[in-house]
Formats: C-alpha cells, sequence, structure tokens
C-alpha cells in the first residue's frame, strides 16, 4: 500500500550559496555555501531518491514508472508520463543573482524537446532591504532593453519591490526577473531547466542568451507584481492555481481531514513552519518539520493532519 513518500534532499554548493537553508532545515549535512535544496525533482541527472518506506532507494522515476496514475494521478500520468511535472527547491542568494527569462512551453518544445517554466517563489526569509526584479515598471521593446544593458542602466526599467517574508510573487514564463541578495525562498516550477541569462551584473565568464531571449520576454508594464492570498487558519488558502500547478497557503491549527476524493493528482506539502504528522489509513504516522516536503500518492484520498503547534505548509498539486 502506498504512503506519504520523503525523498533526500540534493544540495547544490553555489559561489553565492550561504548557511540560511542549513538553519531552516536544522541539518548539519547541508554543506557550507548551499544556495539550492532540491526537494522534489525529475530533472535528468538530479532525480530525487526516496528516503523512507519499503520504496527507500528507489528513484521517484522509478516509482512513477511501477505505479503511474497511482503516484502522480491518471491525468498527470497520461500527459507527463513518468516524467514528474513540478520542481520544488529551496533557494537562498547571498549576493545578486543573474536576471533571466524562461520561454513558454511551445517555445521550449520547439527549441529544446523541454517543458516551458513559469515558477512562484514564496520567500522564507529576506534581510532588511532585499530586493528582487519582476518584469517592467513601463512598456519598452527590446532595443530599450538591450541598449540599457550595454549602457549598464538596465535596472532603472524593472519592478525592484523591497521583499519580506511570507510574500509570494509568480514568475510566468516570459517575465524578466532575478533574485536579490539576502533572500531565502521555496520556489515551485514546471520540471524544466531552460534558462536564459540576459544580465550578469558585470561578472565575467557566463554566456549571456540575449539572442534566444529576445521574443521571449514580455516587454508590457507589470503593475502589481507581488501575490495576495488569504490566510485563514485550518483552510486551503488558494495562492495560484494555473495549468502548471496549483498552490495553496494552508496554516493548521488544529487537527484537520484533508479529503482528496475529487482529485486526480498527487499533493506535495511544503513545512514552512513548525511540524506535522500526516496519518493515513494502514499506513505508519509521517511526520515533517520546518523545510521539509512530502509527496501524497494519488492513490491516498483521505488523510489526517496533525500539527506540533500551528504549523504553516504549502499545499501543491495539478
Amino acid at each position: 500500500m502506498l504512503y506519504p513518500i520523503k525523498f533526500k534532499s540534493i544540495y547544490k554548493t553555489k559561489v553565492w550559496g550561504g548557511n540560511k537553508i542549513r538553519e531552516i532545515k536544522g541539518d548539519k549535512k547541508v554543506p557550507e555555501n548551499c544556495g539550492e535544496s532540491w526537494e522534489v525533482s525529475a530533472v535528468q541527472g538530479d532525480i530525487s531518491v526516496v528516503s523512507n518506506g519499503f520504496l527507500k532507494g528507489n528513484s521517484l522515476e522509478e516509482i512513477i514508472e511501477i505505479y503511474m496514475g497511482e503516484i502522480v494521478g491518471d491525468k498527470v500520468f497520461d500527459k507527463f508520463g513518468i516524467e514528474f511535472p513540478v520542481l520544488l527547491k529551496i533557494i537562498e542568494a547571498r549576493e545578486n543573482l543573474s536576471v533571466q527569462v524562461h520561454p513558454d512551453n511551445k517555445t521550449a518544445a520547439e527549441r529544446h524537446n523541454a517543458w516551458g517554466k513559469s515558477e512562484i517563489w514564496y520567500i522564507l526569509d529576506s534581510e532588511p532591504g532585499s530586493t528582487l526584479i519582476s518584469g517592467f515598471n513601463q512598456d519598452i521593446n527590446s532595443k530599450i532593453l538591450f541598449d540599457s544593458i550595454t549602457n549598464g542602466d538596465f535596472e532603472k526599467y524593472v519592478n525592484q519591490p523591497q521583499v519580506r517574508t511570507g510574500e509570494v510573487y509568480y514568475i510566468p514564463s516570459g517575465r524578466l526577473h532575478s533574485l536579490g541578495k539576502g533572500i531565502t525562498l521555496v520556489e515551485i516550477q514546471q520540471t524544466s531547466d531552460v534558462t536564459y541569462r540576459v544580465y550578469d551584473y558585470g561578472r565575467e565568464g557566463r554566456e549571456l542568451h540575449l539572442d534566444l531571449a529576445e521574443d521571449v520576454i514580455n516587454y508590457k508594464h507589470i503593475h502589481d507584481v507581488k501575490t495576495k492570498f488569504s490566510h485563514f487558519p485550518d483552510k486551503s488558502n488558494k495562492i495560484i492555481s494555473n495549468e502548471f500547478f496549483t498552490v495553496n497557503f494552508l496554516p493548521v491549527m488544529n487537527s484537520i481531514v484533508k479529503d482528496y476524493y475529487e482529485f486526480d493528482s498527487f499533493v506535495m506539502y511544503f513545512c514552512l513552519n513548525g511540524g506535522l504528522t500526516i496519518v493515513t489509513d494502514g499506513n505508519d504516522n509521517v511526520k515533517i518539520k520546518k523545510g521539509e516536503t512530502v509527496l501524497i500518492p494519488a492513490a491516498i484520498k483521505s488523510l489526517t493532519l496533525i500539527p506540533d503547534l500551528y504549523s504553516e505548509v504549502l499545499e501543491v498539486y495539478i
């Protein structure tokens, strides 16, 4: 019988990484200068491996190949096959990351035989004054943008909101974006590693992809870049729901029963704060704490969430 599945984190050391991921996860195994922790991944070369239960040691791809729709849902399996469609990772930036854009599904398929990349950021921690980049503060065009990159003054054209813990930013394909120094977040994205680098703050040695990015970028003025959502306790508060993923904010004050009988999808929980015990019929209880992720197979239609104390999770499905 399938059960809530946990995976080994895939830690990635980066020159811009720090120790915030280790602090959030409370895990001394997190290496120094860890810039990313891939929690659930189907990206080739970085496929997650199960860390609990009788499936321990099997890869995410292997268990989907065996159980198919029982893991991900029949409709999800019909569309994506053995490739799990969502990548969930934690990112820490100790310096400004490069300014990037991602193609949509159509362009990525034509150019790279891959999925496009839309993503959403939940801010786990931010230092005072930290900012990010999300789209333009006025309508421009490719000539204005590329001239400003050459001149080094492109930042006057982009939205640079100051960031606070607990905020959410949606980055659809086509939107120019960058993570600023002092920010740690959880990123939920389509399973894709296709990125076009547009600007890198004068750092040498890394290629820019302006030719590929030019007809992908949305040059329109983006008026409001922060995603607003409710915080009702013991309820799934919708942050976003589209063809790529649904992400809800779920604050848990009391034990609650979650009913997924009408779903045809896996569910993932990422623990933002506190800790939870997940109880399902006929299985051992599974616990998650801050910084941990669990995958609920589509075959599990009902479960109970029992908080250690007040806890918060992100609920993710398709």
